[in-house]
Order: C-alpha cells, then sequence, then structure tokens
C-alpha cells in the first residue's frame, strides 16, 4: 500500500504585526498626534530657517535697537538690533541638535552599562550600581554644571555635560529591564543550548530593553533641551552671538519692562517644545508599557 506523505505548514496568522499594532495605538493617542505635530513643525522651522528668514540672526544694527513687533520685525528686535524671529527660528536648530545628541551620548553609554550589569549581576553589579547610586544622588542640571565647568563653557561641552549627566538614568533603567528579562524561559533555554552571551544579549535581552529605553528618551529629550537652556542662561552654554535659546533668554532678562519680546518669544520655544516631547513620552509609554495594554 502506497503511503502518502501530509505537509503540514504553519497556519498563517490574521494578527496584525506589533509594528502596525503599536502604530494604529500610537495613532489613537491625541498626545502623540499632537506632539508629533508639534515637533513635525519644530523641524521644518528648523530646516526652512533660512527660507523663512532672510534676516541674519546674528547681524547688529544699532539703529534698529529694541524695535517692537510689528511689519519689518515680526517678533521685535533686540537690543543690537538684532531680529528675534530670524533668532528664535535659528535657535530651533540649535536646541534639536543639542537634545538629540545629548540623548544619543547618554543612552549610548547608558544602555551598555546596564544591560553588562544586569545580566552578568555578582560582584560587577554591585560595583556599577554604587557607582551610578552616587551619581544619581547629585540632581541632574547640577551634575551637569559641575562637568561643563570642568570642561569650559560652550556648546559642545554642553552636549557632552548634559548627556553625561543622564547616563545614571538610562543605566539603572536599562539594567532593571535585563533583571527581569535574564529569568525568562526563552534565555534559559538559549543559555541550555549553547549560545554565547553576545548572542543572548542581543537577541533575547536587548528586545526587551528597546521600549522603555524609547519611552525615555524621548521624554529625555525634552530635559536635555531644558538643561543645556540653562546652562547656556547661566552663560556655561552656547556663546555670542550664537542665536540659542537659553542664552536668549539671559540677554533679555534686563529688558523686561521695555523690550519683553527678547525673552518671551524664546521662553515660548522652549515651552512649546518640551511640551511636545513630554505629550509624545507619554503616549508612548501608554502604547509601549505592557501593563498599560487594553
Amino acid at each position: 500500500m502506497a503511503t502518502s506523505t501530509i505537509a503540514l505548514e504553519r497556519p498563517v496568522s490574521s494578527t496584525p504585526a506589533p509594528g502596525r499594532g503599536t502604530m494604529g495605538r500610537l495613532a489613537r493617542q491625541r498626545g502623540a498626534i499632537v506632539g508629533l505635530m508639534v515637533l513635525g513643525t519644530l523641524v521644518v522651522l528648523a530646516v526652512g530657517a533660512p527660507l523663512l528668514n532672510s534676516r541674519d540672526p546674528i547681524k547688529t544694527s544699532v539703529r534698529d535697537a529694541l524695535q517692537p513687533p510689528g511689519p519689518r520685525f515680526v517678533l521685535g528686535s533686540d537690543q543690537f538690533g538684532r531680529d528675534v524671529a530670524s533668532r528664535v527660528l535659528h535657535g530651533t536648530r540649535i536646541s534639536l541638535t543639542v537634545g538629540l545628541i545629548a540623548v544619543s551620548i547618554a543612552a549610548l553609554l547608558g544602555a551598555p552599562i546596564g544591560l553588562v550589569a544586569g545580566y552578568y549581576g555578582g560582584w560587577l553589579d554591585g560595583i556599577v550600581m554604587r557607582v551610578i547610586d552616587v551619581l544619581l544622588a547629585f540632581p541632574g542640571i547640577l551634575l551637569a554644571l559641575a562637568i561643563v565647568s570642568v570642561l569650559t563653557p560652550g556648546l559642545t561641552n554642553v552636549m557632552i555635560a548634559v548627556g553625561l549627566s543622564a547616563v545614571p538614568t538610562y543605566a539603572r533603567l536599562v539594567r532593571a529591564s535585563v533583571l527581569s528579562a535574564r529569568e525568562n524561559l526563552y534565555v534559559e533555554s538559549a543559555r541550555a543550548i549553547g549560545a554565547g552571551d553576545v548572542l543572548i544579549l542581543s537577541r533575547h535581552v536587548l528586545p526587551n530593553v528597546v521600549a522603555p529605553l524609547i519611552v525615555t528618551a524621548t521624554l529625555g529629550l525634552g530635559t536635555a533641551i531644558l538643561s543645556a537652556a540653562a546652562l547656556s542662561f547661566l552663560g556655561l552654554g552656547s556663546q555670542p552671538p550664537l542665536p540659542e535659546w537659553g542664552r536668549m533668554l539671559s540677554e533679555g532678562r534686563d529688558y523686561l519692562r521695555e523690550a519683553w519680546w527678547i525673552s518671551t518669544f524664546p521662553g515660548l520655544a522652549i515651552m512649546v517644545t518640551v511640551l511636545a516631547m513630554n505629550l509624545l513620552g507619554d503616549a508612548l509609554r501608554d502604547v509601549l508599557d505592557p501593563r498599560l495594554k487594553t
């Protein structure tokens, strides 16, 4: 009797891909929509600043000093006759760049530290976490202030200082996620069949860290921009005549009574940017945190 072989095929699942499901849930979050729209607008303004306003943001004109908002100067001019609108637009590019680089430094340094400490544990984890605890005892802005004081003032050093001050936060976050992920059965199975540590970390542990890392990085963008602006306000960040929002706030504080627009508009730009980052970060947390999924 001839025997027939029946090939068993894996049924095709009708469940949408996780990426699509995440994007769908994100699209239903009002905060995410508002945050993305504002951030998209800021990116367009940053890229198209020279086209949107042809005035040189650092060119001075004594006769145009302290002009109020009007047809000639949409947002007014500062004490040196520079166009505030042009400076705010060009400052958008600087502030977004500072935030992205600072968060990248924090994530690229903090994530591997937390990954190694959480996975191997033991004395290595104990030493690393005690150092992290000491750094976390200092407020982030104070730690950044100390670092930039050692590195000397400047925009590049501000990005480094803000990034380094946030490393302990990312290291502790990743470590906590790794401690939970390494106890899963698939990690034990991979270890049992002889998979190396690098393979286990990259294929089985790291994917569990990505979601909280994305949420923290998104929220951290707003914090980094705010910290960089604070350091520039104190004179430790960007130096004149660079059009940076924190520096503009500092330059306009002596003219609040007679020329309120010098500090008001860069202050509003900081507020709107940080608010958009927080809205997007909160929405991502609601979508990516499995404990909050319905």
